[in-house]
């Protein structure tokens, strides 16, 4: 039902930039709350980022705050992450995802769909 692609991962020295994108298909685009994740190589995944498809609420990782911003453009269907002063310990595949309904959550299970991933990788 919904298809989401995200791109703008690569690499980058630390204390640098990216920003990433993830193009949503779907009809319900506008109330969905999206939402970022990571994983890192031997952890599980981790919350980054949320925002509300109503009120364009935000809800972010204690780790990021500051330095990641979530946003969102719903004619283009698609919702950013603009990830500055970048730490090598931000590397991870980073997942953008969806949810039907609901409040910006930090909980992966309450997210109805996924992204394949975008890599980021942060040298020193």
């Amino acid at each position: 039902q919904v298809q989401l692609v995200e791109s703008g991962g690569g690499l980058v020295q630390a204390g640098g930039s990216l920003r990433l994108s993830c193009a949503a298909s779907g009809r319900t685009f506008s109330t969905n709350t999206m939402g970022w994740f990571r994983q890192a190589p031997g952890k599980e995944r981790e919350f980054v980022a949320a925002i509300s498809g109503r009120h364009y609420s935000t809800y972010y990782a204690d780790s990021v705050k500051g330095r990641f911003t979530i946003s969102r453009d719903n004619a283009k269907n698609t919702v950013y992450l603009q990830m500055n002063s970048l730490k090598p310990e931000d590397t991870a595949v980073y997942y953008c995802a969806a949810r039907d309904s609901g409040t910006a959550s930090g909980v992966a299970r309450m997210y109805d769909y996924w992204g394949q991933g975008t890599q980021v990788t942060v040298s020193l």
